[in-house]
């Protein structure tokens, strides 16, 4: 099977909503290093090379709501498509105390080939899904580590990121902090804006209400869980969108 980049679900359907996952998958395609990047496989499955539990959550939800959904198919260590291209952590180097062996020495023609090749074909196709719609609303669906290394645990079960425009995210973060069970998190575990991450090139650049949601992986581990989630979520950003001024019958979940 040929190798790609991304993977999209449900392009036709018809609501104003567009699921995004940029770190759905732990794939080191095969022209990086041979299809490796010198870790350990346990050190693949963990949160450094990918967001455990993510794509089955935005799969899930963009089903729920009846919405296209697009999801990454390459490690966020090889290169990561939420980063601006001129970030200097596109290309990780040491993330949570671990050295990334094929990324030590890595240089300019290696960082062009993987965004040619990854990184644009991503963005281009979430570009074309999010232009679709006059009013594309977009929910970038992510997963946090309990504790990073040497780090306090974080109480959160989940997060939601904004930079400056509120309209969705602020009705959501109202409404989550009413569920007794949920610890929501405003701008955490991280900050809500990193200049040219893909909020910032999909969502804010065109004024399209937005909302980076953060999950904390070790609640999304299995299908039922991740499906759950998903159910949860989508009345809930169904209600965000009416009171950011989206009349909820263009919006109405569907059963997942």
């Amino acid at each position: 099977m040929t190798y790609q980049p991304f993977f999209t679900e449900g392009a036709d359907r018809p609501t104003r909503w567009l699921v995004t996952c940029d770190h759905a998958a732990n794939t080191v395609p095969p022209f990086v290093n041979g299809g490796s990047l010198g870790l350990d496989p346990a050190d693949m499955a963990r949160h450094i090379a990918y967001d455990p539990g993510a794509a089955g959550v935005a799969r899930a939800l963009a089903r729920a709501l009846d919405a296209p959904c697009i999801l990454s198919n390459f490690s966020r260590l090889v290169i990561d498509p939420n980063r601006g291209e001129d970030d200097p952590t596109l290309v990780m180097k040491l993330y949570d105390g671990t050295i990334i062996p094929a990324n030590r020495h890595v240089g300019p023609a290696d960082i062009e080939q993987r965004l040619n090749a990854l990184y644009r074909p991503y963005h281009s196709a979430l570009a074309q899904l999010a232009a679709r719609q006059d009013d594309t609303i977009i929910v970038s669906i992510h997963s946090f580590t309990r504790q990073l290394q040497g780090r306090p645990p974080r109480p959160w079960h989940i997060g939601v990121l904004y930079a400056t425009d509120e309209r969705l995210t602020r009705p959501l973060i109202n409404r989550m902090a009413q569920e007794p069970d949920i610890c929501v998190g405003e701008n955490e575990p991280y900050g809500g804006h990193l200049p040219g991450d893909a909020i910032a090139r999909h969502g804010i650049a065109y004024q399209r209400l937005n909302a980076l949601i953060e999950l904390r992986n070790d609640l999304i581990v299995t299908e039922d869980q991740q499906t759950a989630w998903a159910r949860r979520l989508a009345p809930m950003l169904v209600e965000a969108a009416g009171h950011a001024g989206v009349g909820s019958e263009t919006v109405s979940p569907q059963s997942g």
